[in-house]
């Protein structure tokens, strides 16, 4: 197929004149005219445009949303009890004796410090998933414009076949001889 200007391409296949489109049926339309692939992964773009407090915070979110983490933090917590109950309290050394007032200001402070990063993990993943919806449109667009572009080719072959075949019977027609 020739390259058609962008113009041309959208008052055809989208029915829309090349100012009224918006960021993805433009991207669209330019790979349909350059004849390249519009399909990208949505999780390698969004890495590439994350920065170094957005993968940070994913990474503490997927630490401190594990199995793994709840463990070991439940450890410490027990350990942290255990010992300034018992071991501690027993030679008269204990630093932060029940009611634990430091083990619950450190809690705290652990509280309001993951949370808010956690909460950034989410808002990135949802940059993720309208990321992820943005390049599914794109791809969905092409494809249906693609399919679009093949039916209209079919229709032009059924009726130079059709036209073809016309032209046959007429001529089969004119030959014939008359009763």
């Amino acid at each position: 197929m020739a390259q058609l200007p962008l113009a041309d391409l959208a008052q055809r296949l989208l029915r829309k004149p090349a100012h009224a489109l918006d960021d993805e049926e433009r991207r669209v339309l330019d790979s349909i005219d350059s004849g390249t692939i519009v399909s990208r992964d949505a999780a390698d773009e969004a890495d590439a445009r994350a920065s170094f407090g957005e993968r940070l915070s994913d990474r503490v979110a997927a630490i401190g949303g594990s199995w793994s983490f709840i463990i070991a933090f439940t450890a410490v917590l027990l350990g942290w009890m255990l010992l300034n109950s018992d071991v501690l309290a027993h030679f008269g050394a204990a630093f932060d004796p029940f009611p634990y007032i430091f083990l619950n200001l450190m809690l705290s402070t652990v509280a309001a410090i993951q949370a808010p990063v956690i909460m950034m993990s989410q808002n990135r993943q949802a940059a993720k998933d309208r990321l992820a919806a943005s390049l599914d449109y794109e791809t969905n667009l092409r494809a249906e414009l693609d399919i679009l572009r093949l039916h209209q080719k079919l229709d032009g072959v059924v009726l130079d076949r059709l036209a073809a075949l016309e032209a046959k019977i007429d001529g089969l027609a004119d030959r014939a001889p008359a009763a």
